[in-house]
């Protein structure tokens, strides 16, 4: 009898453009869903959880409680790589639909009892205690989420394509930032600074819980169709123990992590820094901006990350994903410095311009990300490793950019030196993607044991 491959080696067979489409839908929603939740909790923690949960603090020193309320932010990255290697084994044994159902409910209903959270006024030091706890199974779910997404988006999209077919779930950032700081700016703007402060903040909080219900409507619709069964196979195929990821391939871990570092931490800064910068009083090294332009300002230039990451999967199909990289990191260390100079005039059209034109630099070193990491592991271990690589490039970047950023501030008087540590992490981020050859259109079906050099 004629050989042939082994049966795991190709998908049964090639998704049609309406299962493609559906993929891509999937993978963009939950992301923005599980983004949300995770950036309202980066917004509040600028605007309102230093006098609300380190109230005797926030009184004596509101700076050094500031600097503690952004802290709480990278906490739960420390968790993310925890949760990428429990969702990888849990979804090699029970199969992915439970884990991502788990994930998703586990970010919701951590958010949502953060809206219900009593204050240190209440309860005392049990107030912070149990919000970092929250924050921690919001940091557990997320690690779990991405690597998954981004797979499903670029192992079944055509060769030529997959760039732009895994910027998809990359555009859940920029969508979920742009829904979570559209939604604090409506109730600010409804309610007023003051009444958010008091109790309009557990608002979006709140809301996650009909996030959830939609997430896991939209996902189940994938889940029921043929797409999922392949979906579920290209997972278990892509999983192995973490033993032989570092053994073979801890270089690609290492690359990968250093690779993300630059653009986390800079999109952190859109995130969770930038707001509370300009709106907070002068005295407090702030600009004393009126917070609600400044949150319509950011969530419009959040629009320009949303389309340059697009640009940046499609040209990296184009132009290569290393060199996509590059050019990416040069434009965004150009523009570090000189942003601080257009926000620092407390003029709301140039604290726009200069977040605008940030956001639009870091999508040519995001859109192409789930392609190159991809396609830099063996099919083998390839979720354990762009998932692992993601959530240490994560601590290693955004975790703790908005402290580094508020201890730099209050430390020189002077913002343009934030731009200066944003200089520095891309020249490590530029080196690390340097130093990959770069893989694209390498196979990505199980059976090709070799890495990506």
């Amino acid at each position: 009898m004629a050989t042939s491959d082994p049966p795991t080696s190709q998908p049964s067979r090639e998704l049609d453009p309406r299962e493609r489409r559906k993929v891509l839908a999937g993978t963009m929603v939950g992301t923005t869903i599980e983004w949300y939740d995770f950036f309202i909790y980066a917004q509040a923690a600028g605007l309102v959880f230093a006098p609300l949960f380190l109230a005797p603090l926030s009184e004596a020193n509101p700076a050094v409680a500031q600097v503690l309320s952004f802290a709480t932010i990278g906490i739960s990255f420390l968790f993310r790589p925890l949760g990428a290697i429990v969702a990888g084994h849990l979804g090699d044994r029970f199969g992915r639909k439970r884990i991502l159902v788990i994930t998703l409910v586990m970010m919701g209903v951590a958010t949502f009892l953060i809206g219900l959270l009593p204050t240190y006024a209440q309860i005392g030091m049990a107030a912070p205690a149990l919000l970092i706890l929250l924050r921690v199974v919001q940091g557990f779910s997320a690690g779990g989420e991405w690597g998954g997404a981004a797979l499903m988006s670029v192992e079944h999209a055509p060769v030529p394509k997959r760039g732009v077919f895994g910027a998809y779930p990359q555009i859940g950032v920029p969508c979920g930032m742009i829904l979570a700081t559209f939604v604090v700016w409506a109730i600010t703007a409804v309610i007023g600074t003051e009444a958010f402060t008091e109790w309009g903040w557990r608002v979006p909080f709140l809301l996650s819980f009909v996030l959830i219900v939609v997430g896991h409507l939209i996902r189940r619709t994938v889940e029921e169709s043929p797409v999922f069964e392949l979906m579920q196979r290209r997972k278990s195929e892509s999983s192995a123990p973490l033993g032989r990821l570092f053994r073979e391939n801890s270089k690609e871990v290492f690359l990968a992590a250093l690779i993300f570092v630059a653009n986390n931490a800079a999109g952190y800064l859109v995130i969770a820094f930038l707001v509370t910068y300009a709106s907070r009083p002068v005295e407090e090294f702030g600009l004393g901006m009126e917070r609600g332009p400044v949150l319509l300002a950011t969530t419009l230039a959040a629009f320009g990350w949303l389309v340059s990451t697009m640009y940046g999967g499609w040209i990296s199909d184009k132009l290569g994903r290393v060199r996509t990289f590059q050019v990416g990191y040069v434009v965004l260390a150009a523009w570090a410095v000189p942003m601080w100079f257009m926000v620092d005039t407390g003029d709301l059209l140039w604290y726009f311009v200069g977040v605008f034109v940030l956001c639009l630099t870091l999508g040519l070193s995001y859109g192409p990300q789930s392609a190159l990491y991809a396609e830099m592991f063996p099919a083998e271990i390839r979720y354990s490793g762009v998932s692992i690589g993601y959530a240490l490039g994560a601590i290693l970047g955004g975790a703790f950019a908005a402290t580094i950023a508020e201890l730099l501030l209050t430390t020189f008087g002077a913002s343009w030196t934030i731009g200066v540590y944003v200089i520095v992490l891309c020249l490590v981020s530029g080196t690390a993607v340097s130093l990959v050859k770069s893989p694209q259109g390498a196979d990505l079906h199980v059976g090709d044991d070799t890495p990506a050099r």
